[in-house]
């Protein structure tokens, strides 16, 4: 667990940071510093996805129906507008002058810092093998991004430390649950799907879309089911 301690203090760390640093930037500094992360976040979600169309058919299927079937639940229940009107209460009650941003900011900061191979694996190493350098450098790399977020999000990234620290204290506490059931496949899956999740809070940084990302994310837990039912009905 000290990996996944270490990491939430490094975004939160971070995240103080970047509040410091909002307050000297100039506006029109700060907008164009929003596009460039942008064009980062496509990057970095982009190669997610590319490494994946290495992989069959099959698995291609299987991230086409996990987007679909996530974002249709993900409408249907409006977890955007619920998370949303949750940040912006939270938002109402620390500060006088609420923007919004807050539900942006933690629900983009979040994304970006648990959705990926080093949240997983490194929780993983450090609950099966005591192995905490993966997380340590995962911690270093999020202590930088929360910088750079919370100088544009606000305080709202600072908050992201909560779910990302229950999310891989989690998986660390249930390692040896989890582990037999992690087959790369599903790995590649969930990376596969993070991946799109983070593209599409990149073309959204940009202005060349306006994805609610929230309501993509159901999208990460249709992959556990496909591959669990494919398990048990096919032997796959």
């Amino acid at each position: 667990m000290n990996g996944t301690i270490v990491n939430g203090l490094a975004i939160a760390l971070g995240g103080l940071i970047g509040l410091f640093l909002q307050k000297s930037i100039i506006k029109t500094i700060s907008g164009k510093l929003f596009g460039a992360i942008g064009l980062i976040i496509i990057v970095l979600g982009l190669k997610g996805v590319i490494n994946y169309g290495n992989t069959v058919s099959t698995d291609l299927l299987i991230l086409i129906v996990s987007i679909a079937v996530g974002t249709f639940i993900g409408e249907l229940i409006d977890l955007d507008g619920h998370i949303n009107r949750f940040g912006l209460a939270v938002e109402k009650r620390f500060s006088k002058d609420a923007s919004g941003n807050f539900a942006q900011g933690l629900v983009s900061a979040t994304l970006l810092f648990a959705v990926g191979a080093m949240a997983i694996i490194g929780s993983m190493e450090s609950g099966l093998q005591h192995n905490e350098i993966t997380l340590y450098t995962k911690s270093l790399l999020d202590f930088i991004s929360s910088i750079v977020f919370a100088s544009t999000f606000g305080v709202g990234v600072i908050f992201s430390a909560v779910p990302v620290v229950l999310y891989q204290g989690t998986l660390t506490l249930l390692s040896g649950f989890i582990q037999p059931y992690l087959t790369p496949e599903l790995l590649a899956d969930l990376t596969a799907v993070g991946s799109i999740c983070i593209m599409a809070l990149g073309f959204n940084m940009v202005g060349a879309s306006k994805f609610k990302v929230a309501n993509l994310l159901p999208a990460l837990l249709i992959p556990i089911l496909i591959r669990t039912a494919l398990f048990y009905i096919a032997g796959i």
